[in-house]
């Protein structure tokens, strides 16, 4: 008896010492203004094109976002590094990168949802959502709170054709919300949008990257080294270099 006793209470101990830690573990959450463990993803990648389009008025808002002071894609140094290697096994294939969005600040995001609630500014609904009413982007998920890209390791990208000197044919925009976005929707699309569409995504799985279900330009590094924090310095030119 007292050594079932004695369980008891160790059991009881170790189940309270849980609940404590418990809250500790779900509000994991943090955020950063510390950009040292970023760096210029063309350092990294020199032949990268760069169309960033939140630092323009071309995007779903129609303005520049907050948080883009310049036009130049920042990312983890782990996130780059596997980028490197997708740009160094598409390059003698034919295939350039082209990046729209890599890291983005709290900032921006909170811009994204300011817009979402303005159900009155439709400047861009031809151009990126002409099927959804306004309302419904924040319900179906399109603008939300957290975005993986404030952690660092995720990327919106394209291939460029190094032959014809354009994007390469994905059969549907960066940022079009709706089902035409999505990786495996088949639709009204060629056999060559879909290949297109492979070519781009088998790289970045073969290099480390995992897809968005909803997005086929959108990509996170699988292992990436911030899970749980989201950055807020702004998007623009790092003082340090990337080791070469």
């Amino acid at each position: 008896m007292k050594v079932f006793n004695r369980i008891s209470k160790t059991l009881m101990v170790v189940l309270a010492a849980l609940s404590f830690m418990l809250p500790k573990y779900a509000n994991a959450e943090t955020h950063s203004d510390d950009s040292s463990g970023f760096v210029v993803l063309s350092d990294v990648v020199p032949d990268i094109i760069q169309e960033i389009r939140y630092y323009s008025k071309y995007n779903f808002v129609g303005d520049r976002i907050n948080g883009y002071e310049e036009p130049c894609a920042l990312m983890t140094k782990e996130a780059a590094a596997a980028l490197k290697q997708v740009a160094d096994y598409l390059r003698p294939k034919g295939y350039l990168l082209k990046v729209y969005d890599a890291y983005r600040p709290q900032m921006a995001v909170d811009n994204f949802m300011a817009w979402a609630k303005d159900v009155n500014d439709t400047r861009m609904k031809k151009y990126f959502y002409p099927e959804l009413n306004k309302s419904e982007i924040i319900p179906q998920g399109y603008v939300v709170v957290k975005s993986g890209h404030s952690r660092g390791s995720t990327i919106d990208l394209t291939l460029f054709d190094m032959n014809t000197g354009k994007e390469v044919d994905m059969g549907g925009t960066f940022d079009y919300f709706g089902e035409r976005s999505h990786p495996d929707y088949k639709g009204d699309l060629t056999a060559r949008q879909i290949a297109n569409r492979n070519i781009l995504r088998d790289a970045m799985l073969k290099f480390g990257f995992k897809p968005l279900e909803e997005e086929w330009w959108h990509f996170t590094l699988k292992n990436e080294p911030y899970p749980d924090t989201y950055f807020t310095f702004p998007v623009r030119k790092l003082q340090h270099k990337a080791a070469a």
